[in-house]
């Protein structure tokens, strides 16, 4: 949501509302930290966008879909978004090497997405064009994720319910009682379809 999209007020510093759809609801969350009332409603919310995007950065994948751009200062031999899973892509746009934004064709580049990653290859027959020698010279804007939350898979549910179960509870770094940052369980479960 961007800034300034509501009312003054509507909602204490530093917090905002999840978006509509979530790999975990705020009722399940609760259900599963056996929590009844809305006083904590907030800090509940804040620990399940912090897991998420803690969870999507370990297995470098969006669980719900969205779309996104990466940069890079030329064309590689394939290109491998850093994000999966690979739905779509939106187009490539390029700089020539007059300095002039171009918008690669469909029909130039071959989407592999029974890889994973996923990659984009030239068509058969083609190359990819010269670019200015420049940062920035490519950028890719590219669908991914598993879809709904339907849609991902129980074992990354169940890893966010325990992180978020784990910050909940220890609402420090580290503790006296246990020295790991995040439990090995959750780990475990996210391990299954991590991408390296």
């Amino acid at each position: 949501f961007p800034l300034g999209s509501f009312p003054s007020g509507a909602f204490p510093e530093g917090h905002w509302p999840l978006p509509p759809i979530f790999p975990v609801s705020l009722d399940e969350m609760k259900e599963h930290l056996r929590v009844t009332d809305t006083t904590e409603d907030f800090l509940i919310r804040d620990l399940i966008l912090a897991a998420t995007n803690w969870a999507e950065m370990f297995q470098s994948r969006f669980f719900i879909s969205k779309t996104t751009m990466e940069y890079l200062d030329n064309f590689p031999d394939e290109i491998r978004p850093v994000w999966s899973t690979l739905q779509s892509v939106d187009s490539i746009k390029y700089y020539d090497a007059d300095g002039a934004l171009q918008v690669l064709g469909s029909s130039d580049y071959r989407l592999d997405t029974d890889d994973t990653p996923a990659r984009i290859t030239p068509a058969y027959g083609q190359t990819w064009p010269d670019t200015r020698e420049m940062t920035n010279a490519v950028v890719v804007t590219y669908s991914a994720g598993y879809g709904l939350a339907s849609d991902v898979p129980d074992n990354t549910k169940a890893a966010l319910k325990l992180l978020v179960g784990h910050w909940y509870e220890h609402r420090e770094a580290v503790s006296e009682l246990s020295l790991q940052e995040v439990p090995l369980a959750i780990k475990s479960l996210l391990w299954m379809q991590r991408i390296y």
